[in-house]
């Protein structure tokens, strides 16, 4: 065979391998599919298949079992976390590639998250060893919880979730009235006698309750009689009733008095914050109170200052109930001279001091009594001569009594109310008066509070 055919014979046979091969590649991939499942480890899925199934293969039979239910059924089952390649062979020769990721159970995860937390819109995916948490979320808090949750479900844990921007806090108006009233009634009754000669004696008959006559001066004669004596008393307060008769030379001074106050103390306090954040309000003064120092500045004295007046804090939470929980401490404080203290000329006041702290929870508008104290005191002092004070009706010129009653209430009413800043467009309030302001005296004249057209009169 010459050359020249023997190349023309090898290159017809080049062709010939490669339209064979090309022609066998073609069948091989003619009917060929692939196909992405997913499973939960422990869980099966059933693919329908739609030919006699001839044979089954896995490349990893540790990931996922492969194995025929029917003549048409294929039964998958998820073992451990991975990924596998099944191929179905048919009867036909037909052949099918399903890609088979085996993926932790996340059911009861989703479950908990939606239960959990039902408005947050929070999503779970899982690959082998780790999962991911994605979603958007109201609070740094939730998303921290949602952490937590997913935890014990994988190795390594994600944290994509996204926060809502927020938007304007809603603020809360805290309306707190101190009511305090105060009633004080007394009554008195004691009598003084006096003689200046009367009965041939002078003298005087107390209780020493109440202010006395005093002898200041006493003339007679030894032997005496009673002409011509003279005696003399000096009078430091007359009491509210006083007698003499010049005459009988005898006087009698009389107390007798009923007495009554009512002190009214009313502060209606108004304090504005937003939600969840403390607030305090302080309405009164200070006073100062000197302190000795000690160490190398012994002997020095130093003024602090001390707060007194109406004061009041709270901290505000607006739960999902639509109600304020409060945790509320008012406070109300006077200066109290009558228990002053005085130390190296220095006169400290004491103060008294009504507070009192409590968590509450109220609806929007309601109010509700946080306090109440009721302070009764009754003070009774009496006096009297032995043996005169039993004499029937006449044993009461011999008897003074001093009684003094004081009675404290005060109430604290708390009202919490939810509101909303204004915006650009809203109008603003207007300041209304209970009388017209400022009002003009020339007729016709428009001026600050004069009915005019653009300042319509109040009513």
């Amino acid at each position: 065979m010459t050359p020249i055919r023997k190349m023309r014979h090898g290159l017809a046979l080049v062709f010939a391998v490669a339209w064979l091969g090309f022609g066998f590649s073609q069948s091989a991939l003619l009917g060929q599919s692939s196909d992405e499942i997913k499973v939960a480890v422990g869980k099966s899925i059933v693919i329908d298949y739609p030919e006699d199934i001839s044979r089954i293969s896995t490349s990893s039979p540790e990931v996922v079992d492969a194995v025929p239910a029917t003549t048409r059924e294929i039964l998958l089952h998820g073992k451990s976390l991975g990924t596998s390649t099944v191929i179905v062979w048919s009867k036909t020769g037909q052949r099918n590639f399903y890609n088979v990721n085996v993926e932790p159970n996340l059911e009861p995860l989703r479950r908990i998250l939606k239960e959990t937390f039902p408005e947050e819109d929070i999503q779970a995916q899982g690959a082998r060893d780790s999962l991911s948490i994605t979603g958007k979320v109201s609070s740094q808090a939730i998303s921290d919880r949602a952490t937590q949750l997913a935890t014990p479900y994988a190795k390594s844990v994600v944290n994509n979730l996204k926060l809502i921007p927020a938007g304007v806090d809603k603020q809360i108006v805290l309306r707190v009235r101190f009511a305090e009233l105060n009633r004080n009634a007394s009554q008195s009754f004691g009598v003084n006698l006096l003689s200046t000669g009367a009965f041939n004696t002078m003298g005087r008959l107390t209780t020493q309750q109440f202010p006395a006559p005093t002898i200041d001066k006493v003339k007679g004669a030894i032997p005496g009689t009673s002409q011509g004596f003279t005696s003399e008393f000096n009078l430091s307060d007359l009491l509210n009733v006083f007698m003499f008769r010049p005459d009988l030379n005898l006087g009698a001074l009389i107390k007798a008095l009923q007495g009554q106050g009512i002190l009214q103390i009313l502060a209606e306090p108004n304090l504005v914050t937003t939600n969840g954040k403390e607030a305090n309000f302080h309405v009164g003064g200070e006073f100062p109170v000197p302190i000795l120092q000690g160490g190398a500045n012994s002997g020095a004295v130093t003024v602090a200052f001390r707060e007194f007046g109406i004061r009041l804090n709270f901290t505000p939470v607006i739960t999902a109930n639509r109600t304020i929980k409060m945790h509320v401490r008012p406070e109300v404080s006077a200066i109290d001279l009558s228990n002053a203290v005085t130390i190296s000329g220095f006169t400290i006041p004491a103060l008294s001091t009504r507070k009192m702290e409590t968590d509450i929870e109220l609806g929007e508008g309601q109010s509700f009594v946080i306090g109440g104290l009721l302070d009764d005191r009754v003070t009774e002092t009496l006096s009297k001569v032995p043996g005169l004070s039993n004499i029937p009706i006449l044993g009461a010129l011999f008897k003074s009594r001093q009684e003094t009653k004081s009675k404290t209430e005060l109430i604290v009413l708390v009202t919490p109310e939810i509101t909303m800043p204004l915006s650009p467009g809203d109008p603003s309030p207007a300041l209304t008066f209970p009388r017209e302001f400022l009002p003009n005296t020339t007729p016709g004249t428009p001026g600050m509070g004069a009915p005019s057209a653009a300042l319509p009169k109040k009513r």
